[in-house]
């Protein structure tokens, strides 16, 4: 019964999606809209739940015998100052000049740090997938290339060419690839529901 219902929703929900998509209506947009919206919520409590997991975990790694003590004292109290700037009495939430300045101070140059060791990791991703796959590996590093160069800070006309042409690589192509996965994703769980609610799969579990 249980699956039946999850199955349910699911089915709901991919049809309610792939509706919106094509069908031009604003009742139908604005339940796609809450739907939408319940989704975020959903992601927010999973996110709640996943740093609570993460503290309960890091606070044992604390009260036992873990060598990375200093790593889990670390973590806590960089979560505990960014909660407590963001939380404080008179906060203005992610907007408020402490957080913005803790944004800009700390986890941007970490960022920064992060994705400047990321591009030798893609560097070297980049020649193993050509190894293995050969033409694939090839056509994915020509599009990221393109990708790169589309985006490079170039001033003057170039750069205003480079920056038009970007908009509607983001706006044409990348935006129909997005929508036919949005599209096909729908369509399966609407399918494989379906086909869960009508008995079609359950002679084989």
């Amino acid at each position: 019964m249980r699956r039946s219902l999850s199955s349910a929703a699911t089915v709901v929900a991919g049809l309610l999606i792939l509706l919106d998509l094509l069908v031009v209506n604003p009742s139908l947009g604005s339940a796609a809209g809450a739907l939408q919206e319940l989704l975020v919520l959903l992601a927010a409590s999973a996110a709640v739940g996943g740093s609570a997991t993460l503290v309960a975990r890091h606070v044992r790694h604390l009260a036992g015998a873990s060598p990375d003590r200093i790593g889990s004292i670390v973590l806590l109290a960089g979560m505990g100052v960014v909660l407590a700037a963001g939380l404080r009495p008179g906060s203005a939430g992610a907007s408020d000049p402490i957080v913005l300045w803790l944004v800009a101070a700390l986890l941007v140059p970490l960022a920064t740090a992060l994705f400047a060791m990321l591009f030798f990791f893609l560097l070297a991703a980049a020649r193993h997938g050509i190894e293995a796959q050969g033409r694939e590996g090839v056509v994915m590093l020509a599009a990221a290339m393109i990708a790169v160069v589309l985006l490079l800070p170039i001033g003057g006309a170039p750069g205003d060419w480079l920056a038009t042409a970007a908009d509607w690589v983001r706006s044409v192509p990348l935006a129909g690839v997005f929508r036919g996965l949005l599209i096909g994703v729908a369509i399966l769980a609407a399918v494989t529901g379906t086909r869960i609610l009508l008995g079609v799969d359950r002679g084989s579990e």
